[in-house]
């Protein structure tokens, strides 16, 4: 199933999601790995054995967590002060493009997250460092520690090329002071579809939309689509856009747009400036913004978060990023000591109180929960019971813009939902039928 780079990008392959989870297209040229020198630990001589400084690169997408983690990189590089360790944050869009920029050109960097949406890529293509032999023979990385769902994520023809970092789900942010003034109840787990509803068009008025349902996935329609028992993706990998349960979810979903409960967004940042600036009073937002909102005065003061409300049953998209190590690293055995250490009891009990995600450690969450006061940031944590899993598959980077495409005009009004959700269906199964 090896096959160069630039076969796959001439499948279209790229990246659908904001931080964690953003929703752009890349598109470039990459060459095969096949020429590429082997990086095993033998291949590599250790420089800091010898007494020489060596610097890793570790790249991120999320500058909100930079601060966290620099401090955990710093707590490491104290007990081991050969390796130096240089944190790189590029936004979600431009992160995948310099990543590919990096395959291309043998200059990955030595430590990065993947995501579910490009692990098969990058994995198949012989980009990651197969981590077997190091984890098998580690005292404190071990995968049973860590959600299976996640591991398998990371997990290509039975090699694990990354270890799970952490894990989020979706929460419903909001605003206290306009419940207050317009003297709804707060949400909480007993909240329905016909909750949510009947409160965003109380809130709608003065200006203020009652609910945001932007156009994206994760942090928009995938959860409501579970919640009314429909799917994404198969089991046996079809397309599930063109269920009836899931059309009847998209069509409450886009109706709050329809009737002026919502407004008509399709840009990323926009939808958190609406947020911030008290122009919704509600919204779908993942656990990862926790210290962005955090930071921002005006949320701190307002707002709060919930669990997400209900229709057949309880459900929240559920993902996890995971920590790999270039192919081709000039210092596999200084990058595996950082991820071990970001992946062992104490680094992600660090990255839980230092709140800078909810580690993916069994036992860590609450350490995470106990970080902030300012939200009653356990509703994300007690949503990991109903779960869902991020739908994906080997490329599901070309099916979910192939798909996110075709709803499009469903949010514009161009077509019918159910027209939008066939048309979905169709293009995301010829993509699906091109697996190998």
């Amino acid at each position: 199933m090896k096959k160069s780079l630039s076969v796959a990008l001439t499948l279209g392959l790229a990246a659908s999601a904001l931080a964690a989870c953003g929703s752009n297209n890349n598109s470039g040229s990459s060459a095969s790995p096949s020429a590429a020198p082997s990086a095993s630990p033998s291949s590599s001589a250790s420089q800091a054995a010898s007494g020489d400084k060596v610097t890793l690169t570790y790249a991120i997408w999320d500058s909100n967590q930079e601060k966290g983690l620099r401090t955990i990189a710093d707590e490491f590089e104290a007990a081991n002060p050969n390796i130096k360790v240089n944190i790189e944050v590029t936004g979600w869009t431009d992160y995948w493009t310099m990543l590919e920029a990096g395959a291309t050109g043998g200059s990955l960097p030595d430590v990065f997250w993947m995501h579910s949406n490009e692990i098969y890529r990058y994995a198949s293509n012989g980009m990651l460092l197969d981590l077997n032999d190091r984890i098998a023979s580690s005292q404190s990385v071990k995968l049973e520690n860590f959600p299976e769902g996640l591991n398998q994520i990371y997990n290509f023809q039975g090699k694990q090329f990354a270890v799970p970092k952490d894990f989020d789900t979706i929460g419903l942010w909001y605003n206290k002071t306009m419940f207050d003034a317009a003297g709804v109840k707060y949400p909480d787990e007993s909240w329905t579809w016909d909750d949510l509803y009947s409160a965003a068009k109380a809130l709608t008025k003065d200006g203020v939309y009652g609910f945001l349902a932007p156009m994206h996935n994760q942090e928009g329609y995938y959860n409501f689509v579970y919640q009314n028992g429909g799917t994404i993706i198969t089991d046996d990998k079809k397309s599930g856009y063109d269920d009836p349960k899931t059309i009847e979810a998209l069509k409450f979903y886009i109706n709050f747009v329809k009737e002026g409960l919502s407004p008509a967004v399709f840009d990323d940042a926009a939808r958190a400036e609406l947020i911030k600036n008290g122009k919704v009073a509600m919204g779908y937002f993942g656990s990862w913004n926790l210290s962005g909102f955090t930071e921002n005065e005006y949320m701190a003061k307002n707002f709060d978060v919930a669990v997400l409300p209900k229709k057949e049953k309880q459900a929240s998209i559920y993902n996890g990023l995971g920590n790999a190590i270039a192919y081709n690293t000039k210092h596999p055995d200084e990058a595996w000591k950082f991820v071990e250490y970001l992946s062992s009891k104490q680094g992600q009990e660090r990255q839980a109180e230092l709140g800078v995600a909810i580690s993916a450690y069994k036992g860590a969450a609450d350490l995470w929960v106990s970080s902030n006061k300012t939200f009653n940031i356990k509703a994300f944590v007690d949503m990991v019971d109903y779960g869902v899993i991020r739908p994906y598959s080997n490329t599901t980077a070309v099916w979910e813009d192939k798909a996110y495409e075709a709803l499009g005009p469903a949010f514009t009004g161009k077509v019918t939902v159910e027209e939008a959700a066939k048309n979905a269906a169709k293009v995301m199964n010829e993509s699906l039928a091109q697996e190998k």
